[in-house]
């Protein structure tokens, strides 16, 4: 099996027919489940897939993973494997006439004793509507369903539809997976690729697990004529530097940036820069990237530097002054200084108990004497009465109840021991102690 359907495609041409007009990647896709690379998770001796068909059973399933793995080749090889007529519609151009005349040929051919296993690419294209379609039709087991999806199918799937498939996640090739595609490559050309090894690694790490792209590549240096073989320089001349997958609205993006958020977290600079480029360089907007920095300055370090949300707003600014490229520059400065400030979601905790509780006591009123007072018909009413001004007590501190009456005093804010946290919570206890020794 060709890792050609790592893009997806036909029938193999008939014996003896001329191959040499198809592209590469046709002409290496699969012939059987154990030629596919890269998926022996799934497709192993111990696989889930491979029990299934073990079993002589093929149930509807859906196929998530990252361009270039094998969706629609595994597909098809399924259906072949079980036994099943095989129809490829994409969702990206089929509607519900396309769908209707599918499901009407799958009726007609069960009747004559011919189950259908259709295949339907990029399947979280379909909106809603057209996903509940397929409801009656794999209940009653007109078809079996083999959907293929690069988005989470939990944000794009209809639950009802997902329950009735199961879901097998692909991996992006490895590098070895990738060498041997490119092995394969070369048997099927009969000839080397024209790399040095550095260039031939760089090839492959410009791949990015896209076993598509790979062939692509390869196919393109196979085209040309080069006097020796080429460096990495050289190669970058003669190919387009892949651009990376990343959606801005869809699962890689919120992928990336909560792998930033969580290397921050976990004061892994250099992970938290490699995750900044890897969206910069993808095209996400900078002032996104600068929105989560800056609510990270609160969420995971707040007053434990105070000076963190300062930086982040600063960047913001200068990336409002400069745009790109130059702000950019801001925006790594702040990741820097976030990523190396000591953490503390203190203020994070406190901000949850304090809403909980408000939800709870909302009803109650302020104590009398810490109400303002502004006609006389308050006064008359006690309002402030009793009130004691802290700046002229001793310490500047009165230690007079400020919670509701009949609700106990509560502790929202417990500042851990970091940074400038440490001295909040020296004054804290000081406090405590004078509030305890005036209100005994």
């Amino acid at each position: 099996m060709s890792q050609l359907d790592l893009l997806g495609g036909g029938d193999a041409a008939p014996s003896g027919q001329d191959h040499s007009y198809q592209p590469l990647a046709e002409r290496l896709r699969p012939k059987a489940l154990g030629d596919v690379l890269g998926q022996n998770h799934l497709l192993g001796p111990d696989g889930p897939i491979t029990k299934m068909l073990s079993n002589q059973s093929l149930s509807s399933l859906l196929l998530w993973g990252p361009p270039g793995t094998g969706k629609t080749t595994i597909a098809r090889l399924l259906a072949a494997e079980a036994g099943l007529r095989f129809v490829h519609l994409s969702a990206v151009c089929a509607g519900v006439a396309e769908l209707n005349k599918a499901f009407e040929a799958a009726r007609a051919m069960a009747g004559a004793g011919k189950r259908t296993a259709l295949f339907v690419d990029e399947i979280h294209r379909f909106n809603r509507a057209q996903q509940d379609g397929f409801l009656p039709v794999v209940e009653d087991g007109t078809i079996t369903l083999i959907g293929a999806t690069t988005e989470n199918p939990s944000f794009e799937l209809n639950a009802a539809l997902l329950s009735r498939m199961q879901v097998f996640v692909l991996r992006r090739l490895d590098e070895a997976a990738l060498d041997d595609l490119l092995k394969r490559a070369e048997t099927v050309q009969g000839q080397g690729l024209p790399l040095t090894p550095e260039a031939r690694a760089h090839l492959i790490a410009m791949a990015d697990g896209d076993g598509r792209f790979l062939l692509n590549s390869a196919e393109a240096l196979f085209a040309q004529a080069f006097d020796a073989p080429l460096d990495e320089a050289g190669l970058a001349q003669a190919l387009q530097a892949r651009v990376p997958v990343y959606d801005k609205d869809r699962d890689g993006h919120y992928n990336l940036i909560s792998a930033l958020h969580k290397s921050m977290r976990g004061s892994d600079v250099d992970a938290a820069l490699y995750y900044t480029a890897r969206m910069l360089v993808a095209g996400e907007d900078p002032l996104y990237i600068l929105r989560r920095v800056v609510r990270f300055a609160s969420e995971d370090i707040g007053l434990a530097d105070p000076q963190a949300l300062v930086q982040s707003l600063a960047a913001k600014d200068a990336y409002d002054f400069l745009g790109s490229p130059e702000g950019e520059l801001a925006l790594v400065q702040a990741v820097i200084y976030c990523a190396t400030a000591p953490k503390s979601n203190a203020a994070y905790t406190a901000e949850k108990a304090s809403k909980s509780a408000a939800k709870v006591t909302g009803s109650l009123m302020p104590p009398m004497h810490i109400l303002n007072k502004p006609t006389q018909l308050m006064k008359d009413l006690g309002y402030g009465e009793g009130y004691a001004y802290d700046h002229e007590a001793e310490d500047s501190f009165s230690g007079q109840n400020y919670f509701p009456d009949g609700m106990d005093r509560a502790q929202f804010y417990s500042p851990k021991e970091k940074g400038f946290e440490q001295e909040i919570g020296r004054r804290l206890a000081h406090w405590a102690e004078l509030r305890a020794k005036r209100n005994p």
